[in-house]
């Protein structure tokens, strides 16, 4: 098994492999990430790497004709369990996508609290809906920046601002794992950086699993790099290790710029 750390795992992957009807994604894949690391995933277009970021919050169920298989352990407990559910993995398993999806007919305040909708248990638990709300702004970063108009339109904000906004939105549930696919690929260099600088600190918090075709954004977030293939993990290893002495001569090509 490909291990990143010998720290206990947060999420421990073993032999997943992913399908849209009979065509094969992602191929027993392997891997650790533990709690508090900032795991990069890298790779050639259509090689698996957000597929396989869909499977670990079970958000690769919802495409027409997909599956899974193989097992994808949350704290030692197998989130494709037959009582595991869908909607309670990702309220643990927070996730943002690579280009910024404000809810469009909701103010930044709705859109920051639609998560909590779907528990108004959790939302009793931690208090106030204002209060949850500002938090999440305060975490990604965004909260100076629109207190005064939180009754106002997302689709108002900047792009930049935008994908903070659902940084927020992944945040107010109070995740223990946040998956992030690409979500600088269409940010200016400033908005980029703060994404970035958001996420050296949200790795004090919680887990962290980025895709990202940015070789050196991979160097700079991350605490470990995932290297994958046409749908197989080619290997795993500490970033620093990874792009200065990788193991497999394909990992050394792409990282080189060779190929991809």
């Amino acid at each position: 098994m490909a291990t990143a750390t010998d720290v206990r795992p947060k999420l421990d992957v073993r032999d997943l492999s992913a399908f849209f009807g009979e065509v094969s994604a992602v191929r027993d894949v392997s891997i650790e990430v533990a709690e508090q690391q900032v795991l990069a995933v890298i790779g050639p277009s259509g090689c698996g790497k957000s597929t396989f970021l869909r499977c670990l919050n079970r958000m690769h169920e919802t495409a027409p004709h997909a599956r899974a298989e193989g097992r994808v352990l949350l704290d030692g407990r197998d989130i494709y369990d037959r009582d595991v559910s869908a909607v309670a993995v990702r309220r643990r398993v927070g996730m943002v996508f690579q280009r910024p999806a404000p809810f469009p007919t909701m103010s930044i305040r709705d859109n920051v609290a639609a998560g909590l909708a779907a528990s108004s248990a959790a939302r009793a638990r931690r208090g106030d809906r204002e209060e949850i709300v500002e938090r999440a702004l305060q975490r990604a970063a965004l909260w100076t920046e629109v207190r005064d108009r939180l009754g106002q339109s997302a689709m108002a904000l900047s792009g930049g601002q935008q994908q903070r906004l659902c940084v927020a939105r992944a945040l107010a549930t109070d995740p223990e794992v946040l998956l992030l696919d690409e979500p600088t690929a269409s940010l200016d260099p400033i908005s980029t950086q703060r994404i970035e600088e958001l996420l050296y600190e949200l790795r004090r918090e919680m887990t962290v699993v980025i895709v990202t075709h940015n070789l050196q954004q991979a160097a700079r977030v991350s605490d470990a790099t995932a290297f994958f293939l046409a749908g197989s993990l080619v290997e795993v290893a500490p970033t620093s290790e990874m792009f200065t002495a990788p193991r497999d001569e394909r990992t050394e090509a792409y990282v080189t710029g060779r190929f991809g």
